[in-house]
């Protein structure tokens, strides 16, 4: 479903098993997720400000700005997604954004709280994200920052293949048997 809701086109994945016998799930989000969501948004990109030495508050206004311009982007350009939070125990942990096109199925955005990373949840849901591709008869493809490296060795694990060097941006995509890369 779409971020309010309706008109989504895009299924979400099954929760894998053993995810969701640990309290995992996914869920459309809703206007209540907003702050959470804004939260999130800024412990992707803190790092990123560090060389900037600007004060917390200074930070966080800017981030707020960055996550409310990338929010109405995808909102606007990608017509029918889903836009889900993952949690853990009923408690928001992360967001998994998909788009289903007439070539792919993207992955807009996968992202967890700093305190749930690196712990094998996202390899878990992107497997779960193949399988939706895979039953589509399509690739599976994503964008990710080229000095990214540690979610593009994750990516590659995975299977994704570099198809196109945006100069900031790579698209990686994952193929199922019979299906060619965009």
């Amino acid at each position: 479903m779409s971020g309010d809701g309706i008109g989504s086109t895009t299924p979400l994945p099954p929760v894998p098993p053993d995810l969701a016998a640990r309290g995992i799930a996914l869920r459309i989000e809703t206007p209540e997720d907003r702050e959470f969501l804004r939260r999130l948004y800024a412990s992707i990109r803190w790092a990123e400000l560090e060389p900037t030495g600007w004060p917390e508050a200074a930070r966080l206004a800017f981030l707020s700005q960055q996550f409310e311009l990338q929010d109405r982007h995808y909102k606007t350009h990608y017509a029918g997604a889903a836009f889900a939070v993952i949690t853990e125990a009923g408690v928001p942990i992360g967001r998994l954004y998909l788009h289903q096109g007439p070539t792919d199925l993207r992955i807009m955005d996968i992202a967890f709280l700093p305190s749930h990373r690196g712990l094998g949840l996202g390899s878990a849901l992107l497997r779960a994200v193949f399988d939706l591709g895979r039953a589509a008869g399509t690739n599976v493809s994503i964008h990710v920052e080229m000095f990214n490296i540690g979610a593009r060795r994750l990516y590659e694990r995975l299977g994704f293949v570099q198809t196109e060097d945006k100069g900031v941006y790579l698209r990686m995509d994952w193929s199922p048997e019979g299906v060619r890369a965009a």
